[in-house]
């Protein structure tokens, strides 16, 4: 049998979303196979979204399952997308996202989509890193990288320039290093001449580079201001596949706008526990 898809995209970060109510009988199985870019549709992950109209704005339940099969807390593209979708079922031009990092609130605003992104953190618990104190600009398996959560967990490297790097070599050791209990994603950034960065991320549970990395994007502008790179809100992030905005609240919360777009519709196959 087979279950309908819809596949969105925000500045090139790809996924396929399927309603949560849709039978998938094993989820990770289905991401593993559809994910590939070779023999699958292709995509960076599956969004399962449940809807719930009843509230105002509208809630959407959002799980993300990566193609490893694995499940990821927060997404910020993948939200941005989820947002969009739920908007177009329901004509709201705002949803709140339900994540296993949260709930956010996502509006369409001139830029796009624009979802909040909680509260950055560098407590080495929460991020998670094994230190006794914040990790900032400390060699890590070959890569000066500072620590935080924005959501999932970016260890954060400045460069001349991206583009100079072979992340497809520098990233999985920082990756998989011991000192990160449950992995990390590895982000670079380098100065855009503008006032903005430049960036490049290794996703976790990708396992390889994306186009683009909406938590990797805001851990740059926290990072960078921290670290005195920048003064400036908001802050332009440029990954490969579009141009994204982070910018801040009172709070010190962050948000992230950028566009996304509906590319197309489509049914995978579901396998049968028997087939499994």
């Amino acid at each position: 049998m087979s279950v309908p898809f819809q596949k969105y995209h925000g500045t090139g970060n790809d996924f396929l979303i399927i309603q949560a109510d849709e039978y998938v009988p094993d989820r990770g199985a289905l991401a593993e196979r559809e994910c590939d870019r070779d023999d699958g549709v292709g995509a960076d992950g599956i969004l399962y979204l449940a809807l719930e109209e009843r509230f105002h704005p509208p809630r959407v339940i959002m799980t993300l399952v990566q193609p490893d099969g694995a499940t990821a807390p927060m997404c910020g593209n993948g939200a941005r997308c989820a947002a969009d979708w739920a908007m177009a079922e329901t004509g709201s031009d705002s949803v709140m996202i339900d994540t296993q990092a949260g709930t956010l609130r996502a509006d369409r605003t001139d830029e796009g989509i624009t979802i909040e992104m909680g509260t950055p953190t560098f407590d080495p618990d929460e991020v998670p890193v094994r230190a006794d104190e914040q990790v900032f600009e400390e060699e890590i398996e070959g890569l000066e990288v500072t620590m935080v959560n924005t959501g999932v967990p970016h260890a954060v490297a400045f460069v001349d320039d991206v583009d100079d790097v072979d992340l497809e070599t520098v990233a999985p050791p920082v990756r998989y290093a011991d000192a990160f209990p449950v992995g990390t994603n590895v982000t670079i950034a380098s100065p855009d001449g503008n006032g903005g960065f430049d960036q490049r991320s290794y996703e976790r549970g990708v396992e390889g580079e994306t186009d683009s990395c909406g938590t990797g994007a805001v851990a740059i502008a926290v990072v960078a201001r921290r670290l005195g790179h920048t003064d400036a809100d908001p802050v332009d992030v440029h990954p490969p596949g579009g141009d994204l905005r982070v910018s801040f609240n009172d709070r010190g919360n962050a948000t992230l706008s950028g566009p996304v777009e509906h590319e197309f519709d489509g049914e995978v196959t579901v396998r049968s526990p028997t087939e499994l």
